[in-house]
């Protein structure tokens, strides 16, 4: 059944996708802006939350601005994926333009592999093109959590692995690294860094949109371990369906950096994206549900673990 399913949902994936751009954008605006807004009201209460928490200087008038904006975009990310299936290569360099590059493909060049980190910035599918833009003799990907519907998770694998890069389950890139190693190759590997960790991954938080926020440290781990370059992935809405990234080196050396000391330079660097466009950023995503307060009071940390505290007799 799941198969015969696949090749529905494919086949009418594909066929829209063939629609040009600005018919996704009517239905983006006339349709998907309007059910998901204004009669679904789609996570609105997360997302106004989230702004006026972020936001405390701006008015209310400005908020629900950008909250508009906001929804659109969201809009936007999903006719501009669907779009993805048969958009050609030239189409998507000219809509999804990245500079900086030069600088990760030297160090490409020297056998310096490459940490690139990024956020729920509009449209990180599309970001993934950039694998297009960089030496073939690398190994290029980026990391990926598994949809819980095998449907759409395997459609969306195609999609994103058809610009030469391999999406990496998050428990495999270690593994992977290695393989590359062996292989001599150097690569480069996109990191999405800005969700949520669970309790027993939060090892620091940092000041982030006026709160105290538990944050990721893997990539950075990784990074150190493996002596690889850093960079952020500095995200501009141009016009609409149109982007540029700008890869902006955080380090070559991540391993002289002090502990946490490249995630607090990432999540600085998001914020300030963030701030110049915040529509481009996912804010329906409950991102500070866990406190510190609520972690002090659970948790303990012995010798670098999270554990959860004794219960009180």
């Amino acid at each position: 059944m799941n198969k015969i399913l696949y090749h529905i949902v494919h086949s009418l994936w594909y066929v829209a996708s063939l629609l040009p751009l600005r018919i996704h954008y009517v239905f983006s605006d006339w349709v998907l802006y309007v059910f998901i807004y204004k009669i679904a009201k789609y996570r609105v209460k997360v997302v106004r939350k989230n702004l006026t928490e972020s936001f405390p200087e701006k008015d209310t008038l400005e908020l629900r601005q950008i909250e508009s904006r906001f929804y659109h975009c969201l809009c936007d990310y999903f006719v501009e994926t669907i779009k993805m299936m048969t958009i050609s290569p030239k189409e998507m360099q000219r809509r999804m333009v990245f500079t900086g590059i030069d600088v990760v493909n030297q160090c490409l060049a020297e056998g310096q592999s490459c940490a690139l980190y990024l956020g729920h910035l509009f449209n990180w599918e599309w970001i993934t093109s950039v694998c297009t833009w960089m030496s073939p003799e690398a190994k290029r990907g980026q990391l990926y959590h598994a949809l819980e519907n095998p449907i759409f998770d395997k459609i969306l694998l195609e999609i994103r692995q058809r610009w030469g890069g391999e999406c990496i389950l998050i428990a495999d890139v270690l593994r992977k690294i290695i393989e590359y190693h062996r292989e001599g190759k150097p690569s480069a590997l996109g990191y999405i860094a800005d969700q949520v960790p669970h309790w027993n991954n939060i090892h620091h938080w940092c000041q982030f949109l006026s709160h105290d926020t538990p944050v990721m440290t893997g990539t950075e781990r990784i990074a150190t371990k493996n002596h690889q370059a850093l960079f952020y992935m500095d995200v501009q809405l141009i016009k609409r369906g149109h982007y540029q990234v700008d890869l902006k080196l955080m380090t070559r050396e991540p391993q002289q950096l002090k502990p946490f000391e490249a995630t607090d330079i990432y999540f600085r660097m998001l914020e300030e994206n963030i701030r110049r466009q915040p529509e481009l950023w996912l804010w329906s995503h409950n991102r500070w549900k866990r406190t510190h307060e609520e972690f002090d009071r659970r948790f303990i940390v012995v010798n670098g673990k999270v554990m959860p505290k004794e219960p009180k007799e």
